[in-house]
């Protein structure tokens, strides 16, 4: 039982919904290999593939099986939970692929055309924006750069 007179941990208390949205989710609309089958990973149900899934089906971008409820307003509510936990999992694939391209020798130029930036300067900023957001995966890797 916790102190009712210790403020809540905001950090654990996110992590905590997320992990219910993500199991609410895929309980409802991925219980099955079928339902699975309509994300990238047919095992297990991501963030982005959650907020995809709840989406497509409110959209009727996606069709519930048989027996499948309805999307409701607590599955709405668990999607737009997931929606940052997604967004960083983005950034930190975006952030990954340009140090990639880097590494591969594109030019800021180049980066700038294939993210549809109008300069090589706003490519820049934005993997620095990024790197801002994203602390270095190998930072907190077992052995990785501190």
């Amino acid at each position: 039982m916790s102190d009712p007179f210790t403020p809540p941990d905001a950090a654990a208390a996110a992590a905590q919904r997320a992990y219910a949205a993500l199991f609410r989710i895929a309980e409802r609309h991925a219980a099955s290999p079928e339902q699975r089958a309509r994300g990238a990973h047919p095992s297990v149900l991501a963030p982005h593939e959650a907020v995809r899934l709840v989406a497509f089906l409110l959209s009727g971008a996606a069709e519930r099986a048989d027996g499948e409820p309805e999307v409701d307003r607590a599955d709405i509510t668990a999607a737009l939970s997931l929606v940052p936990r997604a967004r960083a999992e983005f950034d930190e694939l975006e952030r990954g692929l340009l140090e990639m391209a880097r590494g591969r020798g594109l030019t800021w130029q180049e980066i700038a055309f294939g993210l549809g930036l109008a300069t090589p300067q706003a490519a820049r900023q934005r993997h620095a924006r990024l790197s801002e957001r994203v602390p270095d995966a190998g930072a907190d890797a077992p052995g990785g750069a501190s």
